[in-house]
């Protein structure tokens, strides 16, 4: 074994601090000694970092230490996409709150893959998901949760088309005809040419033409009585 840098050494030694913690019974869990907790204020303790790599360490034996950076975790990707098509399959059977309980179990596993891989592969997953769970908001007619999760959709891949879409359902759903067309024009500036967004943005148009007319009819009426 090589002899460690005494500089390096030195540093290490003066911001180490000795914490009494206690494991789980297959070792692989840390908790604070007093309360058994994984993240405790009262110890000053938060071991949920450590235990989320021990745990992949622990159920991947044969992985190399350290893993090479672009390695994605099979496993996982088959049990989210599995986990998505469940919902996906329930949302076309008009489930759709069963629909969104499988949408939320697959965002759970999306969010869980292990640090060193890239963040890109988590982003694409659970902005799918997600923006299938807002559908299903919608069509269950939920639409605060529905803009919610479309929300957080164009958080993670604000270029693609399908959060603004689902941001713009939401809002058509809470009857608020002209903010959901700025989200489709919203939309549009990063794919002009979408034909979804197009159609979608001149249903708007027409309804709101509808709205304005109606109430102008009855302004017509009041006034004539």
């Amino acid at each position: 074994m090589p002899t460690p840098d005494p500089a390096l050494q030195a540093l290490i030694d003066e911001d180490f601090r000795p914490v009494p913690l206690s494991l789980s019974d297959d070792r692989n869990m840390a908790y604070c000694l007093k309360h058994r907790l994984e993240k405790c204020d009262a110890c000053d303790v938060d071991f949920l970092n450590l235990n989320r790599l021990s745990t992949v360490l622990a159920n991947n034996p044969n992985l190399l230490c350290p893993p090479p950076p672009n390695l994605v975790t099979q496993k996982l990707s088959q049990m989210v996409t599995s986990t998505k098509d469940e919902g996906n399959s329930l949302f076309k059977n008009g489930l759709h709150t069963a629909a969104v309980n499988r949408y939320t179990g697959a965002a759970s596993l999306a969010i869980n893959r292990p640090p060193w891989e890239s963040s890109q592969v988590m982003r694409e997953e659970l902005s799918t998901v997600i923006s299938n769970r807002s559908a299903a908001f919608s069509e269950a007619s939920d639409y605060i949760s529905a803009l919610a999760d479309a929300e957080a959709v164009i958080q993670l891949r604000k270029q693609w088309s399908k959060g603004h879409f689902r941001k713009a359902k939401a809002l058509v759903g809470l009857r608020k005809l002209r903010d959901a067309a700025e989200a489709v024009k919203l939309g549009l500036s990063f794919e002009p040419a979408n034909n979804e967004l197009l159609q979608y943005l001149s249903d708007i148009e027409k309804a709101m033409m509808k709205k304005e007319e109606t109430k102008q009819e009855m302004v017509q009426t009041k006034s004539e009585q």
